[in-house]
This record gives C-alpha cells, sequence and structure tokens, in this order.
C-alpha cells in the first residue's frame, strides 16, 4: 500500500486518498463509527479489511458479488448492493448477469472501495463469473431462534454424516446465527446434483433427529428446529462469505472452524473483526487448505438408490 494523502496535519482527518498497486482510492469520514457496541471506525473497519485481504479475497475472487450497505453504522438502516455502485472506478472489474452489473472482488484497492462505501458485508455468488458449475458444497444451517444453544451440535451431526459418505468438510460459523458446512469439490457436479444430494442427507438427519432439524421452507412452521438450509446452493444465489465482517453488535466475521473446535461449542460472537486475523495467522486458511475432492461416487451411488426405489413400485 502506497502513502496516505490528506489533512495529515489534523488529528481526525475527513478525507485522505489511498495509492493502491497505482489505483487511488478516496476514504472518506475514517472516523464515523461503524460498530458503537465495539468502538470501530470506518478507518479502523478499513485498517482490518486490508488485514482480512488475503483470506477474504480469494473466498470472493472471480464470483458475482453481492454486498450489504450501512451508510450509518451497522445500527442505522441497510441495503443489499447488487448493481456496481456509481460512479465505478475504472479499476473495479464488473460482470454483468440477468441485466445486472455485479461487483468482482478481486484486489484490495476494489475492496477498500466498497469498504469506504459502508460495505460491512460480502456475499459472493456460489460459483465463477466464468463457469455455471459450483465451485463447492454447502449446506446451510439456519436456526429458527436468535440465539440457538444447539448450532455447534446439529453442524457435529451433519459433518459425521458426510464422513459416513467418505466426504470431509470444513465448518464455518456465518458470522450472525447460523453456521455452514463446506465441503471442497473438484470441478463437475452441477447445482441440481449438489440440491438432490442435499436433499437426502437433510430428510435423513431430519428422521433420526425430529427434535432438532427440519426441512420446512416457511419459518413460521418450523418451531425451534434449525433448518437444513439445502435449496440456498443453487446458482444464482449468494452465502455469506468466508471471513466477511458480520453487522452485528460484536463484529463478527464470518469463521472456518475445525471440527474439534466445533464439539468445543464455540459462539460465532467468539470472532470477530478485532480478534480474526490474529486467529488466522495462526491457523491458516482451512477452507483453502482442505484438498479438493471428488463427489461422483457419492452422486452415483445416490443415483443407483433411486433407481433400485423406482424398480420396487
Amino acid at each position: 500500500m502506497g502513502k496516505s494523502r490528506g489533512n495529515t496535519g489534523r488529528a481526525h482527518t475527513s478525507s485522505a486518498t489511498l495509492d493502491i498497486g497505482g489505483h487511488q482510492v478516496n476514504i472518506t469520514n475514517p472516523d464515523k463509527i461503524l460498530f458503537p457496541e465495539m468502538g470501530i471506525t470506518k478507518g479502523r473497519f478499513m485498517q482490518e479489511l486490508i488485514r482480512l485481504s488475503p483470506y477474504l479475497l480469494p473466498a470472493c475472487s472471480g464470483r458475482f458479488l453481492t454486498t450489504i450497505r450501512y451508510p450509518d453504522g451497522v445500527n442505522g438502516k441497510f441495503f443489499y448492493q447488487k448493481n456496481a455502485p456509481e460512479p465505478t472506478p475504472p479499476f473495479v472489474r464488473t460482470a454483468l448477469s440477468e441485466g445486472i452489473s455485479y461487483v468482482v472482488l478481486n484486489d484490495i484497492a476494489t475492496l477498500l472501495w466498497l469498504g469506504n462505501l459502508a460495505c460491512i458485508e460480502y456475499h459472493p455468488s456460489l460459483h465463477k463469473v466464468d463457469d455455471p458449475l459450483p465451485s463447492e458444497w454447502i449446506i446451510d444451517l439456519d436456526p429458527s431462534v436468535e440465539e440457538e444453544p444447539r448450532i455447534m451440535e446439529a453442524a457435529v451431526l451433519v459433518g459425521e454424516m458426510l464422513a459416513q459418505l467418505g466426504l470431509r468438510s470444513v465448518p464455518k460459523t456465518s458470522g450472525a446465527t447460523g453456521v455452514q458446512i463446506v465441503i471442497p469439490i473438484e470441478h463437475g457436479p452441477t447445482f441440481t446434483q449438489l440440491k438432490e444430494l442435499g436433499h437426502v442427507v437433510a430428510a435423513y438427519l431430519c428422521e433420526r433427529n425430529p427434535g432438532l432439524f427440519t426441512i420446512e421452507r416457511f419459518k413460521k412452521h418450523r418451531g425451534t428446529n434449525i433448518y437444513i438450509d439445502y435449496m440456498q446452493h443453487d446458482k444464482g444465489r449468494t452465502i455469506a462469505a468466508p471471513y466477511t465482517p458480520r453487522a452485528t453488535r460484536y463484529a463478527s466475521v464470518s469463521m472456518p472452524l475445525t471440527w474439534e473446535e466445533v464439539r468445543l461449542d464455540p459462539k460465532p460472537r467468539d470472532f470477530h473483526l478485532l480478534n480474526a486475523v490474529d486467529r488466522l495467522n495462526t491457523t491458516g486458511d482451512l477452507i483453502q487448505l482442505e484438498p479438493k475432492q471428488r463427489i461422483e461416487p457419492v452422486l452415483a451411488a445416490l443415483s443407483n438408490q433411486i433407481a433400485a426405489l423406482q424398480k420396487r413400485r
């Protein structure tokens, strides 16, 4: 990162310009408070974005990006940003999909430009811009209550079933209330195939744990059960990126975990902007470190089971 230019003679600057790899990024109102309970200003937020960038950028690179903006901080009004904000600097890459010009978050300059616009959350597509096939498989566990003490227990059960299928997985906190299970896969399966497999996994878990899981799509009918949202993994949809900040009072960050950590029942609030990078400097990127795996044998077994069932009818 190059030098900062602005009114540096004052204790509090209202604006500055950063030279990021030859690109000029304007920073306005760095003293504005974005996370009141944590005392995090926009300036500090952007500092942490820079420190998170070695982890957040690979999770978003080459994908259609949706952000959630909080111009007055996380306690204020917010809106989803799909179309690239105008004016869009020339260094920002965009990609068109269904009439929407999405930002493609590939570099620190673009990340800081978005951060200056108070884009707190980063939700990339589940596939690359130039590839209709999924880049990974994700099962989303969505609590039906605000504080769900069983969420890590539920995640362990999903992970154990995937292991029985011969699949390795990485759990991550959503950063809000849920947990997502990321299954790194080799390129090839379609979204439809993975949704069908997700349905089988979800239905089995619901049958074995009726007081814990549900696949009821309407929240009002779920009671207190945890929703296994296998439908969210689809083309055109998004999930909170690993390492994205979230607009919570704790300034939480979506954090990949080891299964050993999950069994210790951590809370999503344990991982936040003020400690995330220190942890990552020790653990590394748990998702990128997990080798991709072939899922075709599991899909073939599922197809054979469905065919056998149909013959019995």
